[in-house]
């Protein structure tokens, strides 16, 4: 899963940051308020993609001393860090530069070309050979990101919106939702550009500036909401309702409770619980296996001391409890197995076994299992 968001973030990276250098190179000289924001957005788009992949280098690193179950949290620091600094930095400075460009409208009029000698680009046009590289590289990236979040929700068994809406890999999503806002910015600095030069009035492109700058601000808001959800130990309820079934399904289970999940990060879970044991089911065959650690202990001993009374009842005692614990062992490593095969994002289970139920009263099956003469 990491590889395939790594490679994501990394085509993000190198197509945002092209597209950054080639947006200030136009946007400077036209003096577009519409262009300069889509300049600000691809730099805090790199930037935070650059944040994103610190992330999941730290966050695939193995458990330690310090960390018990692994660095996997620090990629929702290092994306909550990103959305709410560097897309609310991105907005305030674009918002900031489009009042300062609404204010100076009429006053500095902007520049229609670029002179260079003799040579003379109209910078309208050079905008809008930009804008198209822009749409072209977003677009393509977009491509990339959005075939990798379809072939996850196809391995998960989700639909595609699902998992929109309840991402278990923050990462992958917000440079999805990043590049898609991305396509959007590119057109509304189009239309803002385009219709201002239509209409000779700048405010068109004051206005698409404002949309660019405070769709950064609420992708802000989005991509924070998603990493503080999973930065406060959510709960995994699929995980839960998984263990729920085969639990009720299991012939030894009587029932369970205290069943609590955390979510460490889209490839780990940990989950707990206590069960208790059916008796019936537990004993069967609980006897023969008694019987056989028994001779196998008294085989150990020297043939003099076999007929040791005291002997005898410790090697009794030993081989009941450890018969019990063999089976008692035996069912949790198959609760877990079965667990882990229908969720295999469940890596630490911890069940404690709280007691056996019996399948009638105490005094009722000694009264069965009394012979009548």
């Amino acid at each position: 899963m990491a590889s395939g968001s790594r490679r994501a973030v990394v085509t993000a990276i190198v197509g945002n940051g092209t597209l950054t250098v080639l947006k200030f190179a136009v946007a400077l000289p036209a003096q577009s308020a519409a262009l300069m924001n889509e300049a600000v957005h691809s730099l805090m788009d790199t930037l935070n993609q650059i944040f994103l992949l610190i992330g999941l280098v730290q966050g695939e690193r193995r458990a330690d001393a310090r960390y018990a179950f692994g660095h996997g949290q620090k990629k929702y620091l290092w994306n909550l860090w990103s959305a709410i600094g560097l897309f609310s930095i991105g907005c305030g400075l674009g918002l900031a530069h489009a009042w300062h460009a609404w204010h100076g409208l009429g006053e500095n009029p902007a520049r229609s070309e670029f002179t260079l000698g003799s040579f003379s680009i109209d910078l309208v046009w050079l905008a809008g050979v930009v804008l198209v590289v822009a749409l072209v590289v977003e677009a393509y990236v977009l491509r990339i990101v959005w075939i990798e979040f379809c072939r996850r929700a196809r391995e998960q068994g989700i639909s595609v919106w699902k998992k929109l809406f309840r991402p278990t890999d923050p990462t992958l999503l917000a440079v999805l939702l990043e590049d898609a806002i991305a396509v959007i910015g590119v057109l509304l600095a189009g239309f803002g550009i385009a219709l201002t030069r239509v209409t000779g009035n700048g405010i068109w492109d004051v206005g698409f500036s404002i949309a660019i700058a405070l769709m950064l601000g609420v992708t802000a808001i989005i991509l924070g909401a998603i990493n503080m959800r999973l930065l406060t130990d959510v709960r995994d309820r699929e995980a839960e309702a998984i263990f729920d079934t085969i639990s009720k399904a299991h012939r030894e289970i009587e029932r369970y409770h205290d069943l609590r999940s955390i979510v460490v990060d889209e490839a780990n879970t940990v989950l707990v619980a206590e069960v208790e044991l059916r008796e019936e089911a537990v004993l069967a065959g609980l006897r023969q296996r008694i019987s056989q650690h028994e001779a196998s202990l008294l085989a150990t001993l020297p043939q003099s001391r076999r007929d040791d009374a005291l002997l005898r009842e410790y090697v009794a005692d030993r081989a009941a409890v450890q018969a019990t614990l063999e089976r008692t062992e035996e069912l949790i490593d198959e609760l877990e197995q079965l667990l882990r095969e229908r969720c295999p994002r469940v890596s630490h289970i911890t069940l404690e076994v709280q007691g056996i139920i019996p399948d009638r009263p105490l005094d009722a099956a000694e009264d069965i299992s009394q012979p009548e003469f």
